[in-house]
């Protein structure tokens, strides 16, 4: 969301401070598992709450903790399964928020870390009855895990990583074992061994502990650097990469198998997962859809909800105009920036009127209204970890009639695979970008040679606009492309100058 008075520099009022959290939900299926093949259904929405939720264990086969944003604290949550699927709170802590709630072995409490406001950080114990809470370990823990009712195994921070220690309650003793590891812990079914992820290696490695000996053994590396692992049988390990649950079966695999693939929008970044002791209910943890992020905050923004609006991105966004002329860097400056423009402006309204997606990129059409002066910009936002990451912004500043009637023309070459056709569309130094500003090709020698062989080894070749966005010589296309059987969406921006097709860049 920008309005080009922001980028006048003027003397900035104030600013402020915060910590943003991602925007996620919690998930629960219905778990069957048919020759190793995992089969999930009856999906829900557990926590289904504007904010954080996140964390989901299992108290027993049929209620799920997990920790959920209610009035600006993290409390605890307990989901009932059977009981009509119903929630209700365990903890309400004004000076605090918990995290990671775990079932204490043998006792009708839950343990969580707690993060108060003064900045306290540690593990406590939470009595189901009376409500009460009372510290466990006098440390910095981040993650845990229960090996046994005395024997607690977690990471505790120390400096800028986190450490694997193991703690005797009985006897008061913690034993550091491994330095830098990763946030998962699990027991390992019908085993008396942890597993907990070594950081300590470019490649992290998922590795085995015994808590009583201190004795480690690798098991395999993590997919793609997840930072989750949950053990679906003593052999059998699932992790969340995307939008996709993968599967390594420590007995038979060689490398993660992707196992199930999500087509919702809503479900992204799978992360947190969690199997119940009877292999009947999978719970994870998912990002919001990009264009749930991207609609809050141009709701946000229209609503003069500072806060609200700048919680949509990370702490060092990138907000640049096209294709990388830096503007400003991060959340703070943001602050300062918009807070300046409220305090002078009456009335400000963005509505969005085109709207791509691709990925983790959405690109808005926006025509916005200020005091009553009318403006047309196009955003694009790349959204990471939850959060808007980069905004790079495309004004009209250059003028023309003929920029979507000369790329309608090279679109129709292209279908058609006439490439003296299409190539005439083209200036003689065309280049060619991979967002933001990459190049992979320059000229018309190059493109041509490349287009050439593409044209004639592809006959079911076709293109199929989707979507177009036009902003004064450019034109943005989502494009829906078919060769050689197979299917896939693309997004280029294209550049017209004197008649000609100067510069295209792909976004993926």
């Amino acid at each position: 969301m920008m309005l080009r008075r922001l980028i006048i520099p003027t003397i900035l009022l104030c600013s402020l401070s915060m910590n943003s959290q991602v925007n996620t939900e919690v998930y629960l299926f219905d778990l069957k598992i048919n020759d190793e093949n995992l089969i999930l259904s009856n999906p829900k929405n557990i926590s289904n709450n504007e904010g954080y939720d996140n964390q989901p264990s299992f108290m027993d086969d049929n209620t799920v903790l997990f920790s959920s944003t209610r009035a600006d604290q993290t409390d605890i949550r307990r989901f009932n399964i059977e009981s009509g699927s119903t929630s209700s709170w365990i903890s309400n802590t004004p000076t605090g928020s918990e995290y990671s709630p775990l079932k204490i072995p043998g006792k009708n409490a839950v343990s969580a870390i707690r993060l108060d406001l003064d900045g306290l950080q540690r593990l406590y114990e939470y009595n189901l009855k009376s409500g009460e809470s009372t510290p466990i370990l006098e440390k910095k823990v981040g993650y845990h895990v229960w090996y046994s009712n005395h024997i607690l195994v977690s990471t505790v921070l120390v400096d800028n990583r986190m450490d694997l220690v193991v703690s005797n309650l009985i006897d008061g003793s913690n034993k550091t074992v491994q330095r830098n590891v990763g946030r998962s812990l699990s027991k390992i079914p019908n085993s008396n061994l942890v597993s907990y992820i070594s950081k300590k290696n470019t490649i992290w490695e998922i590795k085995s502990l015994d808590p009583d000996s201190g004795a480690t053994q690798k098991i395999a590396n993590v997919p793609e650097k997840s930072e989750d692992i949950c053990w679906l049988d003593a052999n059998t390990i699932l992790s969340g990469v995307g939008k996709s649950i993968v599967k390594f079966n420590t007995k038979s695999d060689e490398a993660w198998e992707s196992v199930i693939d999500f087509k919702l929008d809503e479900i992204n970044s799978i992360t947190r997962i969690a199997v119940n002791e009877s292999r009947n209910r999978l719970a994870f943890v998912a990002e919001e859809s990009p264009l749930r992020l991207i609609d809050r905050q141009v709701r946000t923004f229209n609503n003069r909800d500072l806060f609200g609006f700048v919680s949509c991105y990370a702490e060092d966004v990138l907000v640049q105009r096209f294709p990388n002329e830096t503007m400003y860097i991060g959340r703070q400056k943001m602050t300062e920036n918009y807070d300046r423009f409220y305090q002078n402006t009456k009335n400000a309204q963005v509505e969005v009127i085109k709207r791509i997606r691709i990925g983790n990129t959405v690109v808005d059409e926006e025509i916005s209204i200020v005091d009553g002066r009318k403006g047309h910009q196009v955003a694009i936002y790349e959204v990471k970890n939850g959060l808007i990451a980069s905004m790079t912004f495309i004004f009209p500043e250059r003028e023309t009639n003929d920029a979507e009637s000369i790329v309608q023309e090279q679109l129709d070459a292209y279908n058609s695979k006439d490439i003296d056709a299409f190539m005439a569309t083209y200036s003689e130094d065309v280049k060619l970008y991979n967002f933001p500003n990459e190049l992979s090709k320059q000229g018309q020698d190059k493109m041509k040679d490349g287009y050439s062989s593409f044209f004639k080894n592809t006959p079911d070749l076709n293109c199929e606009i989707k979507n177009r966005i036009v902003i004064g010589n450019k034109v943005i296309d989502e494009e829906f492309i078919t060769a050689n059987g197979n299917s896939f969406s693309a997004v280029a921006i294209y550049e017209v100058e004197n008649g000609k097709i100067t510069k295209v860049t792909f976004l993926e």
